[in-house]
């Protein structure tokens, strides 16, 4: 059971005044430990906007997390199971459009960033520079955190591919520290449950939005407790490589499936090369044979490689089509209208509409 949260009189007030608003997302499995001093520590003065609200979801917490954030004047929504922090991610920016909030900001609920450089990474969205920022720890060598190093080299091995895919240099990929443009939030929508970090900056880079990467001093290691995502390294690599191949896969089957298709000829032209020179200078295709049936098989295979990336090449395209449509379908159906025609008739106003329809 999903339990939903409200925006508070105040946003509504802010946005009816037409001030800036901001939700600040904190995606939380118990963390009771810290819940409290991360909300206590998020600024309410930030230049350029005129109200801040703070949002908890909650995934799946059997501690006093949902007590600890409401007491500290958060709304709170609970999965009520734990269904992963790139599924909590995404109910956090589902929630944000639903608030039709100006900017969003999403930050670990452990302590390891700090709640008072929010304006810092807010401040190129508010200016208008960029339409997506992401902490960074790695990009000024002089911040770089005291960290293990198989996680310092996973995390540089991670931002070789990614940048590699997006076409754009990020030294920190997995950074839970990120603010969104409205823009952004409604251009946003992920699918891998188990994390989000790399999935978000490939999405947002298919849709060519403006990406920008802000060092910050970060805490290298938890406080309290360990990562629900990175406690496992060989885990956390295989999870995120499926992630990473699965948004290749669906924004650029083409390249996907042509790059197998060109790799399988190449194998298929080499059995087939070495079929007949072997035929040349034995004058006999025995004892080699198999290497013309292999041939013939990759090449078969190429085929069907190729053919299979023009089918995912047009539902490619369709769902762009559908990405397009949900994106114009939440930037501008009319929120009220919606509630309003969800909204249950009294026995009054049906009888009302009887007698006028009669």
């Amino acid at each position: 059971m999903e339990e939903r949260a409200s925006p508070t009189a105040g946003a509504a007030g802010a946005n009816s005044a037409g001030g800036k608003r901001l939700l600040v997302i904190l995606p939380a499995l118990n963390e009771a430990a810290t819940i409290q001093a991360v909300i206590g520590r998020i600024p309410r003065d930030v230049s350029g906007i005129a109200s801040v609200e703070v949002l908890v979801v909650d995934d799946g917490s059997t501690d006093d997390t949902v007590l600890l954030a409401r007491a500290a004047g958060a709304s709170v929504i609970s999965h009520g199971k734990n269904r992963g922090v790139g599924a909590a991610m995404q109910t956090g920016l589902d929630e944000a459009v639903r608030r039709q909030v100006d900017f969003a900001v999403n930050i670990d609920s452990d302590g390891q960033f700090a709640p008072e450089d929010i304006p810092k990474l807010l401040a190129p969205l508010v200016l208008g520079e960029t339409d997506f920022a992401t902490a960074s720890r790695f990009k000024d060598p002089k911040l770089v955190p005291v960290m293990p190093l198989v996680k310092r080299l996973g995390n540089w091995g991670m931002a070789r591919v990614v940048s590699s895919i997006v076409g754009q240099r990020f030294d920190d990929v997995s950074c839970g520290f990120r603010a969104y443009t409205r823009e952004a939030l409604l251009q946003l929508v992920l699918s891998g449950a188990f994390t989000y970090t790399q999935e978000m900056l490939l999405v947002l880079g298919q849709k060519g939005l403006r990406m920008l990467e802000v060092p910050m001093v970060v805490r290298g290691v938890r406080e309290h407790g360990k990562s629900r995502v990175a406690s496992n390294l060989f885990r956390y690599a295989n999870r995120t490589s499926r992630i990473i191949f699965s948004c290749v896969r669906d924004f650029s089957p083409g390249s996907f499936f042509n790059a197998a298709a060109f790799g399988l000829s190449l194998l298929a032209s080499g059995f087939f090369t070495f079929f007949v020179i072997h035929r040349i200078v034995a004058g006999q295709f025995s004892p080699h044979i198999w290497s013309g049936f292999t041939a013939a098989f990759l090449l078969g295979l190429a085929f069907m490689t190729f053919s299979l990336g023009q089918v995912a090449a047009m539902v490619a395209r369709i769902r762009r089509i559908q990405d397009r449509e949900l994106y114009l379908l939440r930037k501008y159906l009319d929120r009220a209208s919606i509630l309003e025609g969800l909204a249950p008739r009294t026995p009054e106003a049906g009888s009302e509409a009887k007698k006028a329809g009669g």
